[in-house]
């Protein structure tokens, strides 16, 4: 249903309805996001029967909201949503639900998305509520509600969870979840309130723009000690609204170019947006600041080696200090012997150190630094990586000829193909386990790859010149010049895995080829070899370009995960690398089909995990943070041509 009405701000306060056909663009400010209207479509009732695919939330909250379906309307923002893996729940309905004491029916309503702000809008025969919501921290929220009706407005709370118990302290309703979580609703002490019957009312003066100051706590014992923050906010609410807008309109002006279509600029900023939306706080286990794959999905509530690498990569240059502390965040449980583990959550009990991830965080750090020229970041991570990058040639190069293999440390070929990222790649079909000589917890498969050792290599270039700039001294393997020639099969002319037993070429071309282009150890002339392949339409030039495998394999499954649908980062990895032998114009036409392919990315559908090759269809988890951050890389690199 489309929006009949909304309110655009006119002088100190005053609000007039006009006629629109999509969320309006408030036009009392010059914020860069009110550019960028309705980015996701995240309405969601929490007692409709169907699943909710995504939450308004922001600054590393543990929490967030949802606007309401128009079909299932409730005057307020739905939520709050406890976020983390161990309990997801609504804790409300709504929490705050805004009624005036004496008017009819609302004629019309709508929401808006904006970056960082959430709208609301009722509008009744005598004039509208409008509701904005924005997270000032993660523990804070501001929500502001004007009124151009000629009456007074009543607050509460509607849909309480099961196990909340509400009190009145003060000007204030904590709502404490039987978990320890608890919500507070912090009114201006001259609105009158008063808690009965487990709910709370509110009552303010017709006619008067107020603030409720809103916020979250792991425990009630925090929530005592941390509620005078919150309402803090009331003292000042002008000065915590800028606060939030200057932090987001500082991350568009770091993520936008002036140069590109107004549609891929959308895009970027969706991407940007998916990234921030999927920032956590430090909780529990997780003693940094970080992104987490996706909000949306329970299982994927926690930390990730190589995901978050990918992630720092994308937010370097719009927040370089939480990419920074994600790093920090996985290196807190780097084991003694250099390795870091594949993931880690609040509850540490569910860490898995059964494997690591692709070494890509080299990589990460140096974009941070390309973003911050932060030397003192760099030497607090050089040893730590120094340790990491070492641990390879240790624990997963069997037979210590200098090309390591993917594996684990309890010898299972489960933890060895999540070690790769690539769980059930068709590459892994007929890989055995064997035990390291020397250690107990260093188990091989007996498979050499290309994509393992380009990434090695490039860490060592890298870790050179970190080396190099803080006058330390490099002391690892260096086996960079080795690999294109070793992993080139020169009948097929393209790069393979190769078997330990016989040093034969395994498989069939896949993705694990693309990054000898990426990281630039491909020579020129094996490249120009590689592009009757790369160029095939019926294998990797596909409707959606770089597969995973090619799309004429037999093993080819449209939704196999692993073995068909496209994923960004190998995309990526693909189109980037072409532009490191000076195919611009072709990596330019790839990433159009891309921009211009994937479902509803340009409308308010969410990024995905990822998509249909032949299709673009939307697969595996929404609000996809790798698949943002590699958008976002496509749209820095994008040249126009």
């Amino acid at each position: 249903m489309k929006i009949k009405y909304f309110l655009m701000m006119m002088g100190a306060g005053v609000l007039t309805a006009v006629a629109v056909n999509s969320c309006a663009k408030v036009s009392a400010t010059n914020e860069r996001r009110h550019d960028f209207p309705d980015v996701f479509d995240i309405a969601y009732t929490p007692d409709t029967l169907h699943g909710h695919s995504g939450l308004f939330t922001d600054a590393g909250a543990w929490i967030g909201f949802t606007p309401p379906e128009k079909e299932n309307w409730v005057n307020g923002f739905c939520g709050p949503y406890s976020i983390d893996m161990n309990r997801r729940q609504w804790l409300a309905k709504s929490a705050v639900t805004v009624h005036p004491i004496s008017a009819g029916e609302i004629l019309s309503d709508s929401t808006c998305y904006y970056p960082g702000e959430l709208l609301l809008s009722a509008i009744y025969n005598d004039g509208e509520i409008r509701q904005q919501l924005h997270f000032i921290d993660a523990h804070s929220i501001l929500l502001t509600v004007e009124s151009t009706l000629g009456c007074p407005l009543q607050y509460s709370g509607e849909g309480w969870a099961e196990g909340m118990e509400l009190t009145k302290r003060g000007n204030s309703v904590f709502a404490a979840h039987e978990s320890g979580e608890t919500f507070v609703i912090s009114f201006p002490q001259d609105v009158y309130l008063e808690v009965k019957d487990g709910n709370y009312s509110a009552e303010s003066q017709q006619g008067k723009t107020v603030h409720v100051a809103l916020g979250f706590f792991y425990s009630r014992d925090e929530a005592m000690s941390g509620v005078g923050r919150t309402v803090a906010l009331l003292d000042d609410p002008d000065a915590a609204l800028a606060d939030n807008r200057k932090r987001w309109e500082g991350y568009l002006a770091s993520t936008l170019r002036d140069d590109m279509p107004e549609d891929y600029d959308r895009i970027a900023v969706k991407s940007m947006t998916t990234l921030a939306s999927n920032h956590r706080e430090a909780r529990g286990g997780l003693l940094h600041d970080g992104i987490i794959p996706s909000h949306a999905v329970e299982y994927f509530v926690g930390l990730w080696a190589w995901d978050s690498w990918r992630f720092c990569a994308g937010a370097a240059n719009f927040d370089p200090e939480l990419a920074k502390n994600n790093i920090r965040a996985m290196f807190d449980y780097q084991q003694p012997d250099g390795m870091v583990i594949d993931c880690i959550f609040t509850n540490p009990s569910k860490n898995n150190a059964r494997d690591t991830k692709p070494p890509l965080v080299c990589w990460a750090v140096d974009k941070i630094y390309d973003a911050t020229g932060d030397k003192s970041f760099l030497a607090e991570m050089y040893p730590r990586l120094l340790a990491y990058h070492k641990w390879w040639y240790a624990k997963r190069d069997h037979d210590g000829n200098g090309m390591c293999e993917y594996g684990s440390t309890d010898g299972t070929l489960e933890a060895a193909a999540w070690e790769s990222g690539m769980d059930n790649a068709i590459r892994f079909d007929d890989v055995k386990m064997l035990a390291n000589e020397g250690h107990s917890d260093a188990w091989s498969m007996d498979l050499e790859s290309v994509d393992l050792n380009a990434y090695l290599a490039q860490e060592c270039r890298l870790l050179k010149k970190f080396a190099e700039i803080l006058g330390e001294k490099f002391d690892a393997p260096d086996h960079s010049g080795e690999v294109a020639d070793y992993f080139f099969d020169k009948d097929r002319k393209f790069f393979f895995d190769r078997k330990l037993a016989d040093r034969s070429f395994a498989g069939d071309p896949g993705c694990e080829a693309y990054t000898m282009l990426w990281t630039g150890l491909a020579t020129p002339a094996q490249v120009k070899d590689m592009m009757p392949l790369l160029q095939d339409t019926a294998k990797f030039s596909t409707y959606i370009p770089f597969p995973t495998v090619a799309a004429d394999n037999p093993k080819y499954n449209p939704r196999g995960y692993w073995r068909g649908p496209i994923w960004l980062d190998q995309t990526y990895f693909a189109i980037s690398g072409l532009r490191n032998y000076g195919y611009d114009e072709l990596a330019d036409s790839y990433t159009r089909q891309v921009f211009d392919r994937l479902d509803g990315l340009k409308e308010g559908a969410p990024i995905h995990e990822n998509y249909d090759t032949h299709t673009g269809a939307r697969l595996k988890a929404p609000h996809f943070s790798w698949s943002a951050s590699h958008l976002i890389m496509l749209y820095k690199e994008y040249t126009g041509k």
